[in-house]
């Protein structure tokens, strides 16, 4: 199935401790069905001290289920659900994604 969220999007958490916020997506794991969102789900670990890296505890972003993310909308930035539609004729068509709230074609 096509992606309907991919790396770069901007996208608001539809339910959990972080509920409203927003942020913009670092990582897909497809296999996994999760996203790492920037700046959202922190956790907190002990980070052991090596040559590169300092230790202590250290706050990094843990993956969000897709299904607790949406797509904010290019027009109005509220959450949209994504719907893909082609555009052009012949050779040149090309399969894209736009918001169903407003029609915005989001990549393309």
């Amino acid at each position: 199935m096509a992606a309907k969220i991919r790396k770069g999007d901007k996208v608001l958490i539809l339910t959990g401790r972080d509920k409203g916020r927003s942020g913009e997506v670092v990582e897909v794991r497809p296999a996994e069905a999760r996203a790492l969102v920037r700046g959202v789900n922190m956790v907190k670990r002990h980070q052991r001290q090596s040559g590169a890296q300092e230790g202590g505890i250290i706050s990094k972003e843990a993956p969000v289920h897709l299904s607790n993310l949406a797509l904010a909308d290019p027009k109005d930035g509220k959450p949209t659900r994504v719907g893909f539609k082609f555009v052009g004729e012949g050779r040149d068509r090309k399969k894209v994604r736009f918001a169903k709230r407003s029609g915005v074609e989001i990549d393309g």
